[in-house]
């Protein structure tokens, strides 16, 4: 760790993990004008060049370029995926929801129905051995709000009385701190659950059960990101070196989230003053250019327009009248 956080002011984010203590202590305020900024490289045109027209493509198709019927998402559910799969080196931040550009993913956790509908409302069928096991093998979500409901909360419901989103996708905004894959590395984020999981009060009632199951499911969700990193061929066990590798350690750990959870909104959170500290200790130590910097963010920023969900009309028209686009990234 201590190479990699070479030139970093100590502080209490070097004893326990706490990014706003390493915020506070590492960025510095800009005061300014834009004249330092670069434009986007060739690279960086070309690249989003070839994504812009997989989306009018998707446009033309009804909003579905393509969609995944057959391999339930998570985290390792697909191969490494790039936007050009034969020349890989032209990304200089990695990583797709599924193994191809703009293909939806089959998320079926919150409710199979909804799954099920997303589907055939653009031309798909889900398989119906999955649409078997989800049914009934596998409780979702949706089955589990359900079992709950009162007598007058489902007549409620049904009289529109109640509105909301889907139940299938009650799991609203999910907010991570991804930039602690960054800063860290996920081996210390592993022995950090670890010790949470040893510090639980040892009485086994309701609670502590359920928060050592949780602790468990983290680590293990932990371990398969790292994973992850290796089907791109990084090492994101530990702590990002520079600027490229904190975001792409950042990007990794937020693909592994909305490859395996598809919330209302899967928000990324505050990156940008996280990025600034790498990039301005890299510009200062001659690492890299402001023309790479650059890029690195243009290919991050790419990547996350690029994140999209299988959804349903319905879901769509409970945030605007134009039913297809406002929620696709």
């Amino acid at each position: 760790m201590q190479e990699a956080w070479e030139g970093f002011e100590d502080g209490n984010w070097t004893k326990e993990v706490d990014v706003r203590d390493f915020i506070q202590k590492n960025y510095t305020p800009y005061e300014g004008d834009e004249s330092f900024l670069v434009g986007p490289t060739e690279r960086t045109t070309k690249l989003w060049d070839d994504v812009m027209a997989l989306m009018l493509k998707e446009r033309e198709q009804g909003g579905v370029l393509d969609m995944d019927t057959k391999v339930v998402t998570g985290i390792l559910s697909h191969p490494a995926g790039y936007i050009d799969a034969e020349h890989p080196e032209r990304e200089t931040i990695v990583g797709l929801q599924t193994d191809k550009p703009l293909k939806r993913a089959l998320h079926v956790n919150g409710g199979i129905r909804i799954a099920c509908q997303a589907a055939s409302q653009h031309g798909y069928e889900v398989d119906p051995e999955i649409v078997d096991f989800y049914t009934n093998k596998r409780k979702t979500h949706n089955a589990g709000v359900f079992d709950v409901y009162k007598p007058e909360m489902r007549a409620c419901r049904s009289a529109h009385i109640i509105t909301g989103l889907p139940d299938g996708y009650g799991r609203g905004r999910i907010i991570g701190d991804y930039r602690r894959v960054a800063l860290y590395g996920v081996d210390a984020l592993i022995k950090d659950k670890r010790a949470q999981k040893s510090s639980t009060p040892s009485v086994m009632n309701e609670d502590n059960i359920r928060l050592r199951e949780e602790l468990s499911e983290q680590i293990r969700s932990l371990q398969q990101l790292i994973e992850l990193g290796k089907l791109y061929g990084f090492d994101i066990a530990r702590p990002a070196a520079n600027t490229q590798e904190a975001i792409q350690w950042m990007y990794l750990a937020y693909l592994a989230a909305v490859k395996d959870q598809n919330g209302a909104a899967m928000s990324i959170g505050r990156t940008s003053t996280f990025i600034d500290i790498y990039a301005e200790r890299d510009l200062k130590n001659g690492v890299f250019t402001e023309e790479q910097i650059q890029e690195f963010v243009d290919h991050f920023i790419m990547k996350l327009r690029m994140v999209k969900f299988a959804r349903t009309p319905e879901y769509q028209n409970l945030f605007s009248g134009d039913p297809q686009w406002v929620t696709e990234s």
